[in-house]
Formats: structure tokens, sequence, C-alpha cells
């Protein structure tokens, strides 16, 4: 998704699915969702206008499948900072996670954990790879290494979105494996 148009399409959907839908008069329902319609009336009242081809496009080839279409619905799969009930059900993680940062948020990750600050759960990625890109978004990025077997056996609960992003409600700072 280079193109400089489905880029700013999907920031838009970012800030109003997951963000701040009320600024352009939505109204998620509880697990997140708002008709496609209502959608693309709501951002042609203000001021920028897409058709529902741009919008299908963009959900499709965004590398990061972070919208979904379902039924004349959209939402964004994670990542809210709005209440939402994404209605995922528990699932078993895999051995370990992974999750990108940058050097400046290490020692107070050592200290407290990964904690969701203004969103809902952690995310935590499936493989390296996309945790180094994840973490590149904001500098240099380390990569942690989450045991998530013994978070899991420990009675934390994790939940799969429909992109492959896996979430929980913090990751204690004894259950990260720190690079170096």
């Amino acid at each position: 998704m280079d193109d400089p148009r489905s880029v700013r399409i999907s920031k838009y959907l970012a800030k109003h699915l997951r963000h701040s839908p009320e600024r352009i008069g939505l109204s998620l329902d509880a697990q997140g969702w708002v008709p496609v319609e209502e959608l693309l009336a709501a951002a042609a009242r203000h001021g920028f206008r897409f058709s529902r081809a741009e919008l299908a496009a963009v959900v499709a080839d965004n590398d990061k499948q972070r919208y979904a279409i379902e039924g004349g619905r959209i939402r964004a799969n994670q990542g809210h900072s709005v209440q939402v009930d994404l209605d995922l059900p528990p699932s078993v993680p895999p051995p370990h996670l992974f999750h990108g940062t940058v050097v400046r948020n290490l020692a107070a990750i050592r200290e407290e954990g990964l904690r969701p600050m203004s969103r809902h759960a952690v995310h935590l990625s499936p493989d390296r790879d996309t945790a180094t890109r994840v973490g590149a978004r904001r500098g240099k990025p380390v990569v942690l290494t989450v045991d998530a077997a013994a978070m899991h056996r420990a009675g934390h609960v994790f939940q799969v979105s429909a992109n492959g992003v896996w979430l929980t409600s913090r990751v204690p700072a004894a259950f990260l494996r720190f690079p170096g």
C-alpha cells in the first residue's frame, strides 16, 4: 500500500475506527463494528470522501490486515483506545511471542513489564520479523521474547485477532527475555 491516497485512507480509518469515532459522528457497536455506509457518509460530511471500492482495496491490501469488512460492516481488528469488546475467544499461545520496542522504553519495561498503555491490550507478534517491523516504527528496534507458554500456565489469558496479533492484558517482566 504505497499509494499516498491509500495510506491516507488507512490512517483515517485507524483514527476513526480505533481512537475517535465520535469526531466524525460515528458510534461503534460493542464489538467495534460500524456500517460501511455510515462510515462513508460520515467521512464525506467531514470533507474526506472515498468510495466503497477504495475502502475495500485499502482493507484488502493493508499489509497488517488492520481492518475487517463483514456483512456490510467494518471494524479495526485491534488497537482500540475506545471501549470495545472484540469478542475474541481465549486461545492457547505458541511457546514464545515477541514484542518490538525501542531502547528508550527498556528501563520501564524491565521494571513494570509490558502494559497496554492507552490501548485495551498488549500487542504481541507471532514472529521476530513482525516484532522488528513494529519496533522500527519508533526508532532502532529492540525485540523482546515473551515466554507465552509459562504465562499461559500461570493463568494469563491470550486472544488472537483476525490478523494474527496476539493480545493479553499485560506481560509481567518475569516472563520477558531481553536481548544482550
